[in-house]
């Protein structure tokens, strides 16, 4: 099996804490931090890491507000991370494609 996909794969997405927060953000067009950490049973800090490298990255935007007088943290994709995404998902189909020739 050839490795250079492997070598391919995006890390910042690829890491085992950001796959699952960029897949939720892929199928959704906002959630809220808390939503977020709830959904993937992730501590503040963990979660607050993994963001603040996916939005260093330019594929995660955070918007910082107030509901009800409480502060509020919405995520969405950035079309950067949208793109990152499907090329990540795309890369991963052509692994498995090749897999399954072997």
């Amino acid at each position: 099996m050839n490795p250079e996909p492997f070598l391919q794969l995006d890390r910042v997405i690829h890491e085992k804490g950001r796959l699952p927060i960029v897949s939720l953000l892929a199928a959704s067009p906002e959630l809220s931090f808390t939503e977020i950490r709830d959904t993937l049973k992730m501590t503040d800090g963990n979660l607050s890491v993994h963001l603040r490298t996916l939005q260093e990255a330019g594929y995660v935007a955070l918007t910082k507000s107030f509901r009800e007088r409480k502060p509020l943290t919405t995520c969405a994709l950035t079309v950067a991370g949208k793109k990152a995404f499907e090329n990540y998902i795309g890369l991963l189909e052509r692994i498995v494609a090749e897999a399954r020739k072997s």
